[in-house]
């Protein structure tokens, strides 16, 4: 996300919130609870520069939870969720929460401030990237990017090199590799450039996926946590719309079969990779019912509302990320009033 829009994103809450029009407009758009979203959670968050969305404190995540529920936010886990959508439960909000990819500082500095305050939270893994039959691309590039002060890759037309020495340059080199290998070349071979990037730059994808991420036994330990839920966040964590149907649904059954398999039970629950609009439709929703699963979310701002009873399986979250460490930020999403301003005016918010 661009400097400018995060400004003015930042900007707009600022005065809903100090006009009073959030806490205005909360009892028509705040809806009958929200899922957030969390990816990596770990001290020292602001030095991260790119991928920054991607990371929260703990000292963040431990103050938000005990404020939301100081204001009376009542945490329950998906199934519950599911549940209270399902039956049309509106007499009090609700809240889930939600953690994609399953890096282990989840294990390590998230669920301890859930299990401090009681909250049920899901983790959503690709069982490719646990494998390693798959990477955590957008971080090797990261990576890549911000250890070097020129990058160059090889295109159809020839080289391209890309000045990466300034933050400026850096987020620019980012913007367009992610550009280049989520629209231009296909997903594969974006997968394949970005390993070619690490032999060249000598970076350890393996080695880096290891460190990252949770292995099979770390999950089964959390498993046995009752408060924690493991979801699938299909198989290797492609960019579903890219491939071809049987592709696609092959993805998301095969991902609830591996994590059966390890864990002892299959997950009811999955999170689309990328989860945008450009990357989620009907089709993944259909596959994923297909699949049998009971909850589908994307990375669509949105807050749950009634008529998500009838979309399990296409259901917007709120982020909560590094770019909106403030307590401020995420009351003002919960209120609903940035539903509109980011979905064109619409307030349910599916696919």
């Amino acid at each position: 996300m661009s400097v400018i829009k995060t400004f003015m994103r930042k900007a707009f809450m600022n005065g809903a919130r100090y006009s009073g029009l959030s806490g205005l407009l909360d009892p028509v758009l705040g809806g009958v609870g929200a899922i957030l979203m969390l990816h990596h959670v770990h001290p020292r968050s602001d030095e991260v520069l790119l991928n920054r969305e991607l990371h929260v404190d703990p000292a963040f995540l431990a103050d938000l939870i005990e404020a939301l529920q100081e204001r009376g936010a009542r945490f329950v886990s998906m199934d519950e969720a599911a549940d209270r959508l399902k039956a049309g439960h509106a007499d009090e909000r609700f809240l889930a929460v939600s953690l994609d990819d399953g890096y282990r500082d989840n294990l390590h500095h998230a669920a301890p401030v859930f299990r401090q305050f009681g909250v049920p939270y899901a983790i959503h893994i690709a069982p490719g990237l646990t494998d390693g039959t798959s990477d955590l691309w957008w971080e090797l590039l990261q990576i890549i990017i911000e250890n070097n002060d020129t990058l160059t890759y090889g295109s159809p037309s020839g080289p391209v090199t890309l000045d990466c020495v300034t933050p400026a340059q850096k987020y620019k080199a980012f913007g367009h590799l992610v550009e280049y290998g989520s629209r231009v070349i296909e997903e594969d071979a974006m997968r394949e450039l970005v390993q070619s990037l690490c032999v060249t730059y000598g970076i350890d994808a393996d080695g880096h996926r290891r460190e990252a991420l949770l292995t099979w036994e770390e999950l089964r330990g959390l498993a046995d946590d009752p408060l924690a839920t493991i979801g699938a966040h299909t198989m290797n964590h492609y960019h579903l719309r890219r491939l071809e149907r049987d592709r696609a649904a092959d993805e998301i059954a095969r991902a609830a079969d591996v994590i059966g398999d390890k864990l002892g039970e299959r997950p009811r629950h999955m999170a689309y990779p990328y989860g945008n609009a450009v990357s989620v439709g009907p089709r993944e929703v259909e596959l994923a019912g297909e699949a049998g699963f009971t909850t589908a979310v994307t990375t669509r701002h949105g807050v749950l509302r009634p008529a998500h009873g009838d979309n399990l399986l296409a259901l917007p979250r709120i982020s909560v990320n590094g770019y909106y460490q403030r307590l401020r930020y995420v009351e003002t999403m919960l209120s609903g009033i940035t539903v509109p301003a980011a979905n064109c005016g619409r307030t349910f918010v599916t696919v």
